[in-house]
């Protein structure tokens, strides 16, 4: 049983999807006006190794991330280096993929753009007009932030408590405003700013009306799981509650996830491009290897904080080597390992046992640090059973595969990790005889543990067969 730290209720809750086996799931994605730093993969791996494990749970994950193309640090950029806004996010759009397949960060589902969406973005606001949740003024348009009854649930803030903030503030946008809490839907184009027309005049959309707009038209009116980054808890998550909630009169998202920041320096200051602290992994993955970069991160428990320094990398380049030097370890004892052995039965116990605590730690939660812990556990346990005079091919075989499949939610494959033809025969055949005894959890886990290989099983009247997925 999944069990989520949601931010909407501050409690651990049990994971109830609205479809049985699947899971919709929206993550907001980077704005694409520079390359990302090492905060934005943070996020990008914490969900990413969420994603991975449902699906190593045997959900099926929809999984949204968008990028805001439209936004007034990309018309910065744009007019910096003397291009179009459009032009600025093909650019560091393309840096993100690259950056993030160098971190081995599965392609989302759908990576939805805020261009592609304006005539849904234009419906959605007309809707909130209609209903007296938003106003037009001056060719832009506000959301009556007072008219949501729940505005503050997500942050727990109270409208007194904004209010004492918001009206600090004066002049320009605040005196048009009916209320100072009130947030922009749409503002109006300025000269030389990129704008589409709409009935309101000629602009473009809001950050917050975006993301309400993308997750609903491709997840739909609730979703399972709404994630990002804890800088986004407000105003940028509350904003999306209040616009989804008054246009649907639904629930908007029945799970949120926050991931903590990287901190950098003695001071744990939060890493961040406005405070000009930050490191872009397209510089730091030409210098330290993508993957203890993926492993330093994915290990940590996603709602922590992270330190980066030379010494936390170092840590983790330490110990994604003990991890492989296991690996290489039971695979050099394979190849003179025998059919089976006396033991089997009780080596598979300990295996399974294993397996059992693994699942429980990442089921609370996602908490990667107990969860690496088990696989820890795992490579020590490969080491002292390849140190034995005599080893069980069917026993080496299954630890390796479960010890893949761990380090598969977290991000991690090795080279030359592909099973052998052999290997898999092996393991269906354990599979058939397991099937015969009635034994069926082991079965599935057999079954389970190939599929994370991407070995897919066919059962058929005239025996199993298999095929690697393309």
């Amino acid at each position: 049983m999944i069990k989520i730290h949601n931010t909407l209720t501050r409690e651990k809750e049990e994971f109830k999807p609205l479809e049985a086996g699947r899971v919709k799931m929206y993550v907001c994605g980077p704005t694409v006006y520079n390359y990302i730093h090492i905060g934005n993969a943070r996020s990008a791996i914490a969900f990413d190794t969420i994603r991975r494990y449902f699906e190593y749970r045997g959900y099926q994950v929809d999984y949204v991330s968008n990028f805001t193309d439209v936004d007034d640090k990309i018309i910065r950029a744009a007019q910096e280096l003397q291009v179009t806004a459009p032009e600025v996010a093909d650019r560091f759009i393309a840096a993100f993929k690259e950056d993030a397949g160098a971190l081995n960060i599965e392609a989302a589902t759908l990576n939805p753009r805020v261009m592609d969406h304006i005539p849904d973005i234009i419906e959605f606001i007309q809707v909130l007009i209609d209903k007296g949740y938003a106003y037009a003024v001056n060719g832009d348009v506000y959301y009556r932030t007072r008219k949501f009854a729940d505005y503050g649930k997500l942050s727990d803030q109270s409208i007194d408590e904004l209010e004492v903030g918001a009206s600090q503030r004066t002049g320009g946008e605040q005196d048009i405003k009916e209320d100072p809490l009130d947030f922009a839907l749409w503002k109006s184009a300025k000269p030389g700013e990129i704008f589409w027309s709409a009935p309101w005049g000629q602009g473009r959309p809001g950050w917050h009306i975006e993301c309400s707009v993308m997750a609903t038209k491709h997840l739909g009116e609730t979703i399972d799981i709404h994630g990002g980054g804890q800088d986004l808890e407000f105003p940028h998550h509350e904003n999306e509650i209040a616009q989804s909630e008054a246009k649907t009169g639904k629930k908007f998202a029945n799970y949120w996830m926050h991931n903590g920041y990287v901190t950098i320096g003695d001071d744990d200051e939060k890493m961040s491009k406005s405070l000009g602290n930050f490191v872009t992994v397209h510089d730091i993955v030409k210098v330290v290897d993508p993957q203890v970069l993926r492993f330093f991160m994915a290990t940590t428990q996603y709602r922590r904080p992270i330190r980066y320094s030379e010494k936390t990398l170092q840590d983790a380049a330490n110990n994604l080597q003990r991890l492989k030097t296991a690996k290489e370890n039971a695979e050099f004892r394979l190849a003179q390992a025998a059919a089976g052995l006396s033991d089997d039965e009780k080596r598979q116990e300990q295996l399974q046992e294993l397996e059992a605590r693994f699942v429980a730690e990442m089921d609370d939660d996602f908490n990667a640090a107990n969860g690496i812990t088990v696989v820890y556990e795992l490579a020590k346990w490969l080491n002292n059973y390849s140190e034995q005079p005599a080893v069980s091919a069917a026993v080496l075989e299954s630890a390796l595969v479960q010890f893949a499949s761990w380090l598969q939610v977290f991000g991690i494959k090795f080279a030359q990790e592909d099973l052998l033809d052999e290997q898999i025969d092996g393991l269906i055949a354990e599979r058939n005889q397991a099937r015969k005894d009635k034994n069926f959890a082991r079965s599935d886990e057999i079954r389970d543990t190939l599929k994370a290989q991407g070995i897919i099983l066919e059962d058929t009247p005239q025996g199993t067969r298999w095929r690697r997925d393309a």
